[in-house]
């Protein structure tokens, strides 16, 4: 089983930066592949990044050349540097993980985090 528990959201303004953290436990972090969702409110929720064991990554055409996933294996963790924010990016962004990386990719990922609010405005 892996446990995910995220950190980093906040208030930040436009064309600002942020950097989200998602710390794994469990289980063999390297294994997995970790993925970002994000959620508006009345809005469905919408993938934003994955990174596979690999590191081969995948981006949604909304956040190409202004995010970037990473991860760091010997501290269990995955990130989301999140720059040139918009107004759009305003969202409640979920961490989540998965053997399969299709699983992330179709939204049925075995495992999700809490959720952290990421809030852009002026």
């Amino acid at each position: 089983q892996v446990q995910l528990v995220e950190s980093g959201g906040g208030l930040v303004q436009p064309g600002g930066s942020l950097r989200l953290s998602c710390a794994a436990s469990g289980s063999v972090f390297s294994n997995y592949a970790m993925g970002w969702y994000r959620q508006a409110p009345g809005e469905q929720r919408d993938l934003v990044a994955i990174i596979t064991s690999g590191g081969n990554t995948i981006y949604s055409a909304s956040v190409k050349g202004r995010f970037t996933i990473s991860r760091d294996n010997a501290k269990n963790t995955v990130y989301l540097q999140m720059n040139s924010l918009k107004f759009e990016d305003t969202a409640v962004y979920f961490c989540n993980s998965d053997r399969r990386p299709g699983a992330i990719l179709t939204g049925t990922p075995d495992y999700w985090g809490q959720g952290t609010q990421v809030t852009v405005s002026s």
